[in-house]
């Protein structure tokens, strides 16, 4: 089994979810709901895996709260 972080964000010009894995290369989709676009990201990620295991090219730290005047 895998666990994989994913950013999402929401496009307020579409209506849309988006949502990619930090240095996955290919690992992104799009969805309605947060559910759908969870179960559009397994689907991805599922059909990467098949390749093998992905080299990432970054890993997922966190955020951070940035202050400007």
């Amino acid at each position: 089994m895998h666990t994989y972080t994913a950013v999402v964000e929401h496009c307020p010009d579409t209506g849309l979810y988006v949502g990619y894995v930090p240095g996955f290369p290919g690992a992104h989709s799009q969805g309605a709901t947060l559910d759908e676009l969870n179960a559009n990201l397994k689907e991805v990620i599922e059909m990467l895996l098949e390749d093998g295991d992905p080299k990432l090219e970054a890993n997922y730290v966190g955020t951070q709260t940035v202050v400007v005047a």
